[in-house]
């Protein structure tokens, strides 16, 4: 595998799933974190995401006391393989009291729990000894649209997020976009979306995102200019790179698996940003197929990993000032031709 010591890589545990999908049973045998976290350390990945209850299970039933001493040994299982935690976020689309929306909830009890369990993510995130909570919005949206008001749901997410941001000083806020699923349509849906939020809040320089390509492809856009965009702001602080075969399910393929040249625009963009110089990671978040034996569990996070790194090299080697040229002249059937050979090696 090719070398680079630009990029630091990183997945979560969800990332070697079982199987299981909505029309069918796990595919695989359930196996502990620890197997997990030697898979990754294994691999020579370099950090590890977690949501909250990855990091201390049943979180809700939990003390604080517990919440402490589970993180804190967590913390000393992470030392001690050479990984460190790149993100932590709170897990709130499983929770009964979320089936309405979470911060967006027309519920009050129900958006106080949302944010009770936000600040404790923040305090996993402190014994972690990490600064970066990502907030994916799963279920903030509605099916009905007369089912919500959603200016007011606008005000609703700026209060959570002003409330974390209150909690802790130094901690940053990643918000992750989806247009939809499980939510029929979301109110945060694209980067755009995500960063004007930020604007709103009582703290906008800690206030950033993370793109995933899959999401980016489900609202219909490139992922390469979601990119483009954050960066542009200095608020692209994490990244899910996966692949998706149009607008269907969210279906996190191997990143490349489905559209290669949509993956190499995307690291093309990474380069020409210095994505990774700051200590942003590169992460998978990525699954095994359904159909995928025990002994090649791992082989999708390899393969993405492995698609990137060929793809660093082709981003690095490209022609450009033949590219330029070819621009110049506005012959753009002759660049379109010149990537394709460069991608395929002629």
């Amino acid at each position: 595998m090719p070398k680079d010591t630009t990029y630091k890589f990183c997945f979560g545990p969800w990332n070697l799933s079982e199987g299981q999908d909505p029309y069918g049973p796990p595919t695989r045998p359930v196996q502990s974190f620890d197997w997990k976290l030697e898979q990754l350390k294994k691999l020579g990945f370099d950090a590890m995401m977690f949501h909250d209850d990855d990091a201390v299970p049943d979180i809700d039933n939990k003390s604080d006391a517990q919440l402490k001493s589970e993180a804190r040994a967590l913390k000393k299982k992470l030392d001690d393989a050479g990984i460190v935690a790149e993100i932590v976020a709170p897990r709130l689309w499983f929770d009964p009291r979320t089936i309405d929306g979470a911060y967006t909830s027309n519920d009050p009890k129900c958006r106080k729990y949302a944010i009770e369990r936000s600040l404790r993510c923040i305090d996993v995130a402190n014994y972690l000894d990490c600064d970066l909570i990502v907030l994916w919005l799963a279920r903030e949206g509605s099916y009905i649209r007369e089912s919500k008001n959603a200016r007011k749901c606008v005000d609703y997410l700026v209060e959570a997020v002003d409330k974390m941001l209150a909690h802790d000083k130094k901690i940053r806020i990643a918000i992750e976009p989806k247009p939809n699923e499980p939510m029929d349509l979301a109110y945060i849906p694209t980067i755009g979306h995500a960063l004007a939020l930020a604007t709103q809040t009582s703290d906008p320089k800690r206030v950033g995102c993370l793109i995933e390509s899959a999401h980016a492809i489900l609202a219909g856009l490139d992922p390469a200019d979601e990119i483009d965009f954050a960066c542009s702001f200095g608020k692209l602080w994490s990244l899910h790179l996966n692949d998706q075969n149009g607008l269907k399910f969210d279906q996190d393929k191997p990143f490349g698996s489905a559209n290669l040249r949509v993956a190499f625009n995307q690291v093309r963009a990474l380069e020409r940003n210095g994505y990774g110089k700051k200590g942003e990671y590169v992460a998978f978040d990525v699954h095994p197929f359904r159909t995928t034996k025990v002994e090649h569990w791992t082989a999708h996070l390899e393969n993405s990993r492995r698609t990137f790194l060929r793809l660093v090299e082709k981003a690095r080697t490209y022609p450009e000032a033949e590219a330029q040229k070819l621009i110049a002249d506005r012959n753009y059937a002759a660049l379109d031709q010149l990537v394709l050979e460069h991608l395929m090696g002629k």
